[in-house]
C-alpha cells in the first residue's frame, strides 16, 4: 500500500502477511508467551497500526489458543485510520489476511476502536505520538511493535524523547522489536534507557533491531563493534541527543569489555 502523502510504502518487498511474521509475531515468541503460565493479560502495543496487518496477525495467534492461555489485550497507536479503511475494504481485505472473523474484527474495530472476545481485546489509541504514550499507564506493555513510518518521513517518532516516552510505560521484562536498523535510531533507543540488540533479518538483507529493558533478553547485543562504527557514523544520533551522547552510550553495561 502505498501512502501518496508520506511517500512510502506499507510491506514492500515480502507484502503483509510475511512481513508481520518475519519481524515481528516470530520474534516475540508471542504464542509461547502467551502459553507462559500468568495472571494477567499479554499487553502488546502496536506502534503504527497502520493497514493493520501486525494487529491482527497477533489477534489471531491469540484466538487460535486455548482458554487456558493468557488474554492477550492489542493497544493500536495510530492517528487516523483510512489505510485499515482501505486494507479492509471489500477489494483488498483478503490481500491484507483480513477474512471471516478477522475481518469481522478489523470492520467493528474501525467502526467502534475497540473489538473483544473471550481471548483477546483490541483498542484503539487515536492521536499523536509520543504525547498518546503519556495516557497509558506506567509499566504496562510487554511486548512492542514499533512500526510507524521511517525517520526520513515521520522523524519525530524516532527521537530519544519518544523512546524515552516508551520506555516509562515498558513493563520489567518488555522487548521492543522494530524494523529500522538506523544508526540514530538503535542510539536514540540506547539514550532513552533501553538495551539494543540486533533483530531479524529480512530475506533481501535488510536489518532490524530489537530493544530490551534488560540486555539479557536480547539474543544478540549490540557490541563494541558497533560502538566503533557509531564513532564514524556520519549520522550517528537523534537530533535531540545531548552533546555528550557517545560517551553516555559507550558506558552503558552492554559495551563492557569483556
Amino acid at each position: 500500500m502505498h501512502d501518496r502523502a508520506v511517500g512510502e510504502v506499507m510491506h514492500p518487498i515480502v507484502g503483509p502477511g510475511i512481513e508481520a511474521e518475519t519481524l515481528y509475531i516470530a520474534p516475540s515468541r508471542l504464542e509461547a508467551r502467551l502459553q507462559k503460565e500468568a495472571a494477567d493479560a499479554l499487553v502488546l502495543f502496536d506502534v503504527g497500526l497502520g493497514a493493520g496487518s501486525n494487529a491482527i496477525a497477533a489477534w489471531k495467534v491469540s484466538e487460535r489458543l486455548p482458554p487456558t492461555a493468557r488474554r492477550l489485550e492489542i493497544v493500536s497507536f495510530e492517528r487516523d485510520l483510512e489505510a485499515l479503511e482501505l486494507a479492509s475494504s471489500e477489494a483488498h481485505a483478503l490481500s491484507f489476511g483480513f477474512e471471516g472473523d478477522a475481518r469481522r474484527a478489523v470492520r467493528a474495530f474501525v467502526e467502534t476502536g475497540r473489538y473483544e472476545t473471550p481471548r483477546t481485546l483490541w483498542r484503539l489509541v487515536l492521536g499523536e505520538l509520543p504525547s498518546t504514550l503519556a495516557r497509558e499507564p506506567e509499566g504496562s506493555a510487554e511486548v512492542v511493535f514499533w512500526d510507524p513510518y521511517s525517520p526520513r518521513a515521520n522523524p519525530s517518532l524516532w527521537t530519544m524523547e519518544a523512546f524515552v516516552a516508551l520506555r516509562r510505560v515498558c513493563r520489567a521484562d518488555a522487548t521492543v522489536y522494530t524494523y529500522c536498523a538506523a544508526t540514530a535510531a538503535r542510539s536514540a533507543l540506547l539514550l532513552a534507557g533501553f538495551a539494543v540488540g540486533f533483530g531479524e533479518a529480512m530475506r533481501e538483507g535488510r536489518q532490524t533491531s530489537k530493544a530490551a529493558i534488560h540486555a539479557r533478553d536480547l539474543e544478540t547485543p549490540l557490541d563494541r563493534r558497533w560502538l566503533a562504527r557509531l564513532g564514524r557514523s556520519s549520522a550517528p544520533f537523534p537530533p535531540d541527543a545531548p552533546s555528550d551522547a557517545l560517551a553516555r552510550v559507550a558506558a552503558l553495561p552492554q559495551f563492557a569489555a569483556t
